[in-house]
């Protein structure tokens, strides 16, 4: 089957030629026993034909079902290709075309829907798999303090920030510490003291200030 310009434009006026070369007006035969056969023996002008004139109706059917542009288009693009590499069990005797179609449609959907229904299923599982907040008033404590440690560290100079940060974080001793950052033991033990009360202070002022 040949389809002329007009088809291919998505004109009005549309003429092809069937398996034997004769003229045939496929407006006429759209729905006939031509264009079903066409289809069904895999002449590629059928598909092209077949798809300007019912992915309309295929689309639309879709549409309204699942209420999604996107999936509209998907589907469509789907019903045709499935159609056309299972046309061999397209029996023109039994229903036509047009008909065919929309049953593969109605499936299409069907599926889209369990698709859906199966994903919506996964998010909610895995949204219940995750670990609730924890409201524990003492890991609630720890965290607070980690973070009001954590930025009064910052407001200290180094090597004094480092001194406590090792002995924070690390839990390393004063001996330790020394030979960490290779100072004398008792410059790392006045480090620690003055830092500690430069903390104390600077909380001090920042509890009592309004908020």
């Amino acid at each position: 089957m040949q389809i002329d310009g007009a088809a291919a434009r998505g004109g009005r006026s549309t003429h092809c030629t069937d398996a034997r070369g004769e003229l045939i007006n496929v407006e006429e035969h759209a729905q006939g026993s031509d264009l079903d056969r066409a289809f069904r023996e895999g002449q590629r002008d059928a598909i092209q034909f077949a798809f300007q004139r019912w992915s309309p109706l295929v689309y639309t059917v879709a549409l309204r079902s699942l209420g999604s542009v996107a999936d509209a288009e998907d589907v469509t693009q789907q019903v045709f290709v499935a159609a056309w590499r299972g046309r061999s069990g397209f029996d023109p005797e039994r229903s036509g075309l047009q008909a065919w179609l929309v049953g593969i449609t109605r499936h299409t959907v069907a599926d889209m829907h369990a698709r859906r229904a199966r994903e919506r299923r996964a998010q909610e599982a895995a949204t219940a798999a995750l670990p609730a907040p924890t409201t524990d008033q003492d890991a609630v404590s720890g965290v607070v303090d980690r973070v009001v440690v954590a930025d009064a560290l910052r407001e200290l100079p180094e090597p004094q920030a480092q001194i406590l940060r090792l002995a924070f974080y690390e839990d390393l001793t004063h001996s330790q510490i020394a030979s960490r950052v290779d100072l004398p033991l008792g410059t790392v033990k006045s480090h620690i003291k003055r830092s500690l009360r430069r903390m104390r202070s600077g909380l001090e002022v920042s509890d009592g200030a309004p908020g």
